[in-house]
């Protein structure tokens, strides 16, 4: 039998190392790709930001939408509407027309101030939610990194503002402010009104985005590029702005996107308890407040917007659970 000459073996392949195949794969994926993949592998995520997509296109579409419904938010449609003011036909006045059915007493379109309604919580929320991660982050940065006094003197601040009873404060000063500017019978402008809600969660919402970005800071300063560049002679604004916050980007966005059904449930809060948002804008917690009286003889009336107001913050707060996951993998174990 012939033996296996030297060429024969020389031809042979060599040996596949399967880490070494795969690295191509996984080499050169920044921190940010790495979640991008792991959040469209997560159904949940997929879920929730599908629905965050939705009620966001509803929200900026909304003059296009009522153009096409044909119904104006604040349309009254009386002749709909029984001698006890409930509307007429099957499931509080569901029909082609009015989609979700008409308000008991006025007689309003529930779908299209539904649409509104998404736009007002939403456009507040997400200022809000700016605003109190702009700060945080200002103040988290300056008590992280310049530590000693500065940590001391803006750590009792953090306290201070978190020891305020949030709903306490909201109903005396809301109020308070309107009436500075306006009168007991003057109509109060909404964007007034958006302002002072706006100001209220800056007030109490950005203490915890200072304390998540205060300790991130902490664990980085004492970190070699920190030192770096800080014997280099690089200034303060740059050593904040230019060295640490760029690490800081995940925890800040996390901390942004679970702060958004917050500020919505805070708002329709404060609507409901007659502090938020004022008519003639489309509000949920108006709606709802309205609906409780109609609870039994028009069900409808709080379904539709119970059920999509809870249908937004579950989206958001799934979205936000899954963002921190994929940013994070070590806080899912």
């Amino acid at each position: 039998m012939a033996m296996p000459t030297e060429v024969d073996l020389n031809l042979a392949p060599p040996p596949t190392d399967p880490v070494a195949a795969a690295a191509p794969e996984v080499a050169g994926r920044s921190p940010g790709q790495l979640a991008w993949a792991r959040l469209k592998q997560d159904k949940v995520a997929v879920a929730g930001a599908v629905a965050i997509v939705l009620m966001l296109l509803i929200a900026l579409a909304a003059p296009l939408i009522e153009w096409a419904y044909g119904i104006s938010p604040n349309a009254q449609f009386q002749d709909r509407l029984d001698r006890f003011g409930m509307p007429l036909g099957y499931a509080g006045g569901v029909d082609g027309d009015h989609w979700f059915g008409l308000e008991p007493g006025l007689g309003r379109d529930i779908f299209i101030r539904m649409v509104y309604g998404i736009r007002t919580s939403l456009l507040i929320a997400t200022a809000a939610a700016t605003l109190t991660s702009v700060i945080g982050v200002l103040v988290g940065l300056a008590a992280g990194y310049l530590g000693r006094w500065a940590d001391a003197v803006l750590g009792w601040v953090m306290d201070f503002a978190l020891a305020m009873p949030f709903m306490v404060f909201a109903l005396a000063v809301v109020p308070t402010v309107a009436l500075r500017f306006y009168g007991p019978r003057d109509d109060i402008p909404p964007l007034f009104r958006g302002v002072v809600l706006v100001g209220i969660f800056a007030v109490f919402g950005w203490t915890g985005t200072a304390r998540l970005v205060r300790g991130q800071v902490m664990s980085l300063r004492e970190r070699e590029f920190v030192e770096a560049a800080r014997a280099a002679g690089a200034g303060l604004g740059h050593m904040l702005f230019k060295q640490l916050l760029p690490n800081l980007w995940a925890p800040i966005l996390i901390s942004f996107s679970l702060a958004l059904p917050n500020y919505v449930t805070a708002e329709a809060a404060l609507s409901f308890l007659d502090v938020g948002m004022v008519e003639p804008i489309p509000d949920f917690g108006r709606m709802i407040d309205r609906s409780i009286d109609y609870l039994q003889t028009d069900p409808a009336y709080v379904f539709f917007p119970g059920i999509t107001i809870f249908v937004m913050v579950l989206a958001f707060n799934l979205f936000g659970d899954a963002l921190r996951d994929a940013l994070d993998p070590r806080s899912s174990r």
